[in-house]
């Protein structure tokens, strides 16, 4: 867990920067309208490449942006993550003022999910595959998967927010959080 000396929970603390909250809700908001859209499909192709722009950019933030934005910060051990979702199941697990190992994960598991929507989304317009069924099943397969995915990042933004009576959503709008 990570704590900051001498704060009381009412101080408020800046965790994610405007590169974070930008990349998140622009992805929200392209994967939505990407999901809703599929006619016209050059505009669904569109929104595609900037999700894919998007994760390019976040990528690379991961590795140079500030600290509760950078991978290396967040990203857990197995056995970290395991046993904070242990912490989970018994109601004991720590907040974070960052990502948990469990968010964490879910972050990892969403980039990757979104890129092999992207290179299947890109594969069915190339003439190498035109045709071919399998990609198409392929990428609407890893659409829903993605869906799944999103629905599970949302319970567990809902729990942790009701768990840590502290409101995750508002704080990907601000940036700020309540001190620990």
């Amino acid at each position: 867990m990570q704590h900051h000396a001498n704060m009381s929970s009412t101080d408020r603390v800046k965790v994610w920067d405007i590169g974070v909250r930008l990349f998140h809700w622009s992805l929200v908001g392209t994967v939505v309208l990407t999901y809703f859209l599929i006619d016209p499909r050059q505009v669904h192709r569109t929104l595609g490449y900037i999700v894919i722009g998007l994760i390019g950019f976040r990528l690379v933030w991961g590795l140079i942006g500030t600290r509760h934005a950078r991978f290396i910060n967040f990203i857990p051990a197995p056995m970290r993550l395991l046993s904070y979702l242990r912490d989970m199941l018994q109601r004991r697990e720590a907040r974070y003022l960052g990502h948990n190992p469990a968010g964490s994960v879910m972050v990892i598991v969403l980039l990757i999910t979104l890129c092999a929507v992207g290179v299947t989304g890109y594969m069915m317009g190339m003439d190498a595959y035109f045709g071919q069924s399998w990609v198409e099943d392929t990428h609407k397969r890893l659409v829903n998967i993605l869906i799944i995915c999103v629905l599970l990042h949302l319970a567990g933004v809902i729990y942790a927010s009701w768990r840590h009576r502290e409101n995750l959503v508002l704080s990907m709008i601000t940036g700020k959080k309540d001190g620990d």
